[in-house]
C-alpha cells in the first residue's frame, strides 16, 4: 500500500462546470508524469435550484464518478483525492451528497471551503511560477477566487459568489449577450471588485488560473500566430484582452463553437469570463496578465508532495524545473559542472579586461543555460542544436516566462551566428541588439567551454586571458596532455572571436 501511495496519485476535481480526473505516476527521476486526464462537462451548477442540488444533478455527479472509478480501479489506485468546490459547497444538501458518494463509490468527498479553494490556487502559482508578489484569480463555474501574496506568502483572499457559468445564468438570456447585458455584467463586476480595497490600483501582475483563462490565452495565441507552444506563463497586456473581446463579439454562437482555441463547451461562458479578466485588470491596474496552467488540482497535488518536507512550495521553481529536465534527458552533471567552471573563468577574465559586462541576471541565465546545454543530443546527436532549440523553446519550464525560455533556448543551442539568426527570425521584436549580443556571447562561451571538455575528463585547471595588439591570448593550464581538447577548441574559438570582434590565440600548458 505504501509503495502504491509513493508511485501514483489521483485527483478528482468536482467543479461547477466540469468534473475532471487526473492521474499522476512517479517516474524514475523522482518527478511525476500525468498519465490520464479525463474531463466531463457535467455543469452541476445548472442543477442547483433554490440552494439544493437536484436529484438529477446528484445522478449526473454519481454517474460521472462511476466513470472515473473504472479508471482508478483499472490502475489499482488506493489514494484518490476527491474534492468539490462552489456548487457542492453552496448546496444545502451537501451532507446527503457526501454520504451518497461515500456509500456508492470508492471515493470520500471533501468539500473545500472558500479559503481552501483560494489557497490551493495560490499554492499552484507558488510552485509553478517565480512571482514574489501578485494577485491570483481563478474563475470557476460558480465562484471566483482571488488572493494577494507578497514575498510569496498569502496575505489576503476572497471568494466572490459568481463564476463564468453563474454570470451567464444571471445576466444572459440567450447564447450570446446583448450590449445591454454586457453593460450590466460590467457594472456588477466593477462594484464587486471594488469592495476589496486590497485589489484597487495594486499595479501588480494578475496571474489567472482555470479553464476560462486557458481558453482566452489559446484564442489570443491563435489570433497573433504565436511562434511557440505552451500556455503556462503566457503573458498578455490589457490591449490583448481587448482584442480577444473584439474578436468574440463579432462572432455568432455557431462561429464561437468553431473558434480555434476555444473549447466548444465554453462557447456560452467565455464572453462573461473575459469580462471578469478585463475588469479585474483595470481595477488592479495590472502590470501584466499572466496565465498559470497549474490550478486547483495541481495545488492539491503539490500539498501532497511537499507536506512531508515541511514546506508549502519549492523555494526556487526554475532550478527545480531545470533539475528535473536534466534528469529526464540524462544530462551528465559532471560535464555541466565543468561547463560552468570553465565558462565562469572565461567570463570573469573577459569582464576583468573590460571587454564584457555581466549583470547578476546574466550570471543566472548563464548557469541555467549550462545546465541544459545541447540537451537535444538526447534525441539525435547530428541535429542536436536544432533539437535543443525546439525542445527548450516549446517545453513548459515552470517559473520561466516565455521570453526567458526562448533566450535560454538560443543560448543552449548556440552553434553559429547563421543558426542563431535562423532561430531568431520567428521572434521579431523580442530581443534588442544588446540582448542579442549577450545571447551570442554566452552561447559562444558555452560552446567553447564544451570543446575544452570534449573527452569529459575535466583536464582544465584554470584559464588566464591577456590582451595585446594582436588580440587575446587564452592561456589554458591542464592537468595532463589535452591534444583532443586543443583541436576542438581551435575549431570553436571562431564563434567567440566573432562576438568579441578580435583574434584569439590559444596556448595549452601542462600544470607544473
Amino acid at each position: 500500500m505504501k509503495e502504491i501511495l509513493k508511485l501514483q496519485y489521483a485527483i478528482i476535481d468536482i467543479g461547477s462546470n466540469t468534473m475532471r480526473l487526473v492521474i499522476y505516476e512517479k517516474q524514475s527521476g523522482g518527478f511525476y508524469k500525468e498519465i490520464e486526464n479525463t474531463k466531463v462537462v457535467a455543469r452541476l451548477r445548472n442543477y442547483l435550484v433554490n440552494g439544493v442540488l437536484s436529484e438529477e444533478g446528484i445522478e449526473v455527479l454519481l454517474q460521472t464518478l462511476f466513470q472515473f472509478q473504472e479508471s482508478t480501479r483499472f490502475h489499482k489506485l488506493h489514494h484518490v483525492l476527491c474534492v468539490a468546490t462552489a456548487t457542492i459547497r453552496q448546496a444545502e444538501n451537501q451532507e446527503e451528497i457526501k454520504k451518497l458518494v461515500e456509500g456508492q463509490t470508492d471515493f470520500t468527498l471533501r468539500v473545500l471551503s472558500e479559503y481552501e479553494e483560494a489557497r490551493y490556487g495560490y499554492l499552484a502559482v507558488m510552485n509553478s511560477t517565480s512571482f514574489s508578489e501578485g494577485i491570483t484569480v481563478d474563475i470557476g463555474g460558480g465562484s471566483t477566487e482571488v488572493t494577494y501574496f507578497r514575498n510569496r506568502e498569502i496575505l489576503e483572499y476572497y471568494s466572490f459568489p459568481f463564476g463564468a457559468l453563474s454570470l451567464k445564468q444571471q445576466f444572459i438570456q440567450d447564447d450570446i449577450p446583448t450590449t445591454e447585458e454586457l453593460d450590466e455584467i460590467r457594472r456588477y463586476l466593477w462594484y464587486q471588485f471594488r469592495t476589496l480595497p486590497w485589489l484597487i490600483d495594486k499595479k501588480l501582475p494578475l496571474i489567472a488560473i482555470g479553464g476560462s483563462a486557458r481558453n482566452m490565452a489559446k484564442i489570443h495565441q491563435n489570433l497573433i500566430c504565436y511562434p511557440i507552444a505552451g500556455l503556462h506563463l503566457y503573458k498578455m497586456k490589457e490591449d490583448d484582452i481587448k482584442n480577444v473581446k473584439d474578436e468574440l463579439k463579432q462572432l455568432s454562437f455557431i462561429d464561437l463553437q468553431k473558434l480555434e482555441g476555444l473549447a466548444k463547451d465554453r462557447a456560452d461562458t467565455i464572453i462573461p469570463a473575459v469580462e471578469v479578466f478585463h475588469m479585474l485588470v483595470n481595477v488592479i491596474e495590472a502590470s501584466a496578465f499572466v496565465l498559470s496552467k497549474k490550478g486547483l488540482r495541481e495545488g492539491v497535488f503539490y500539498e501532497e508532495l511537499t507536506k512531508d518536507l515541511g514546506i508549502s512550495y519549492y523555494p526556487n521553481v526554475v532550478e527545480e524545473s531545470l533539475h528535473l529536465l536534466s534528469y529526464e534527458y540524462e544530462l551528465d552533471m559532471e560535464f555541466v559542472i565543468q561547463l560552468i567552471k570553465q565558462g565562469t573563468l572565461i567570463c570573469k577574465q573577459l569582464e576583468g579586461a573590460g571587454l564584457i559586462s555581466m549583470s547578476a541576471k546574466d550570471w543566472g541565465i548563464f548557469h541555467q543555460a549550462a545546465k541544459v546545454f545541447n540537451i537535444g543530443k538526447y534525441i539525435d546527436e547530428e541535429a542536436s542544436r536544432l533539437h535543443t532549440f525546439y525542445l527548450l523553446a516549446n517545453k513548459t519550464i515552470d517559473g520561466m516566462m516565455h521570453k526567458d525560455r526562448v533566450r535560454l533556448a538560443l543560448i543552449a543551442s548556440y552553434k553559429s551566428k547563421m543558426l542563431f539568426k535562423q532561430h531568431l527570425a520567428l521572434f521579431e521584436g523580442w530581443f534588442d541588439k544588446s540582448e542579442q549580443k549577450k545571447i551570442r556571447l554566452l552561447g559562444a562561451v558555452l560552446q567553447f567551454s564544451a570543446a575544452l571538455n570534449i573527452r569529459q575528463r575535466s583536464l582544465v585547471e584554470t584559464i588566464y586571458i591577456t590582451e595585446s595588439k594582436e588580440g587575446l591570448t587564452f592561456r589554458i593550464l591542464c592537468e595532463e596532455s589535452a591534444l583532443a581538447e586543443k583541436v576542438q577548441a581551435e575549431k570553436q574559438k571562431k564563434q567567440l572571436e566573432r562576438v568579441l570582434k578580435t583574434n584569439i590565440n590559444l596556448v595549452f600548458e601542462l600544470k607544473c
